[in-house]
């Protein structure tokens, strides 16, 4: 049975991913929805080499599916991706990161079939997390792969940052790989397909994803109570400015109207670092101002038992003490459902300084940031007294790394630059290696975890 059923996943893979589906379909994760994704050219020695280990590893597969149960064949996927991940390095780093998502879309990359730990099982605003580790913004900005990335076994996956109208963001070449330092820094300046175009695909998604709980609910009761709006699985949607836009509310707002059906969480984006006066926002009237709009344009909409999604603000690490005072306050007085500590740091701590690529423009992302946002991380549990929900954010990139933020006072954590260098593989990984260190210490959850640097 075991054998019948790993075969069947990989004659799926074949025949509905690989055969029946045209290369040339990929969409760019920038503004433009109507340009079509950078191709590998057939003849290209890059193309090539994609192709033939792709190739490879489903008739490799071929070989193996037969004589293994499905939990390890899941397991071999997973562990295979990292024979392929290294051939993205050849390719310009946003090419690069367009396929990727233009994989995940169509369903190229491996599903999650094993449990997670159920140490890692977690509720946060009413929400059951099967796992605490998500994929930070600006991966999907644009709403292209929820349902693959969430396969891939992500606890919760936030998509954006989505502008009302569409832009193109600032010009390229606009991210910049230190492969040395596992960073990057970008500029990319709030690339979307704008608000309209999100919405209508993850309304489908959304239809899809329900569909799919429903039909599944009759043998799986409990199960399909858990995640989000439209099954297992969390999604966020992180709310952004258009550059030129003279009023940031009206912009979030318009957001809030437009997505917030399809969210289990929203996000205000007030800290990148690409978008001319945006982290003006955070001051404390600035802010304070804002989320109050933005909560009432929230609270006046119609909701069922569930009730709003919750709003977040995301913050920068770039911020004094008295700026981290200012938002805690607000944060407090509002009662804000929660904040994302960080987003990208402008600064170039050591060893980035040394790299060439430390004078381009941008926010920096990956290993370098991780102190830096943890210390920004602990201070804000602190003050914010452990009432608010807290994402970790910023250079995570192992099981220890989000242990580590969750001891800082992070209630989930997010990655994103760590995953672009270690792909799919690196997610099992991470949530073996947090389960492991809970048990190591001896903590019972994750809520027992949080915070207990700070006590």
């Amino acid at each position: 049975m075991a054998a019948r059923t790993a075969g069947r996943l990989l004659k799926d893979f074949v025949y509905r991913r690989v055969i029946s589906t045209p290369l040339g379909a990929s969409r760019h994760c920038s503004s433009s929805a109507a340009s079509a994704a950078p191709k590998i050219p057939h003849s290209s020695k890059k193309g090539r080499l994609l192709t033939g280990a792709t190739i490879g590893l489903v008739i490799a597969g071929g070989a193996y599916v037969s004589t293994v149960d499905e939990a390890t064949f899941c397991g071999w996927l997973f562990s295979a991706t990292k024979l392929v991940n290294p051939f993205f390095t050849l390719l310009d780093a946003e090419v690069a990161h367009t396929l990727a998502v233009s994989a995940a879309s169509r369903g190229w990359v491996p599903r999650e079939k094993r449990p997670d730990p159920p140490i890692l099982g977690l509720d946060v605003w009413g929400r059951q997390f099967s796992n605490p580790i998500g994929l930070a913004a600006g991966f999907d900005k644009n709403a292209e792969a929820v349902e693959g990335l969430l396969g891939l076994g992500f606890g919760f996956v936030e998509v954006g940052s989505v502008t009302p109208v569409p832009q193109e963001g600032n010009p390229k070449p606009r991210i910049f790989r230190l492969h040395q330092e596992g960073a990057v820094i970008n500029r990319c300046g709030f690339n979307s397909e704008g608000i309209v175009a999100v919405a209508k695909r993850l309304g489908a998604q959304h239809g899809k994803r329900k569909l799919e709980t429903s039909s599944t609910s009759s043998s799986a009761d409990d199960e399909s109570k858990h995640g989000g709006k439209a099954g297992p699985g969390i999604l966020g949607v992180n709310l952004g400015k258009n550059k030129t836009s003279e009023d940031a509310a009206a912009d979030y707002v318009q957001g809030v109207h437009t997505l917030s059906q399809y969210a289990d969480y929203l996000v205000i984006n007030v800290s990148s670092p690409n978008t001319p006066g945006l982290r003006m926002l955070q001051g404390r009237k600035q802010l304070k101002d804002l989320v109050k709009k933005v909560q009432a344009a929230r609270d006046e909409m119609q909701w069922g038992e569930e009730g709003p999604p919750p709003l977040l603000v995301k913050i920068a690490p770039d911020l004094s003490r008295e700026d981290l005072e200012d938002i805690a306050a607000v944060a407090l007085a509002l009662r804000l459902d929660g904040l994302i500590i960080s987003n990208t740091t402008i600064s170039r701590p050591d060893p980035v300084n040394k790299n060439p690529a430390a004078a381009e423009t941008g926010g920096l992302s990956g290993k370098p940031l991780f102190n830096l946002s943890t210390e920004i991380l602990k201070e804000m549990y602190i003050l914010t007294r452990g009432k608010i929900p807290l994402i970790g954010c910023g250079g995570v990139s192992s099981g220890e790394d989000a242990y580590k933020k969750i001891r800082a006072g992070a209630t989930l954590v997010q990655l994103y630059t760590a995953f672009a260098y270690g792909g799919p593989a690196l997610i099992p990984q991470m949530k073996a290696e947090l389960a492991e260190c809970l048990e190591r210490d001896g903590f019972k959850s994750i809520h027992e975890a949080v915070g207990a640097d700070c006590r």
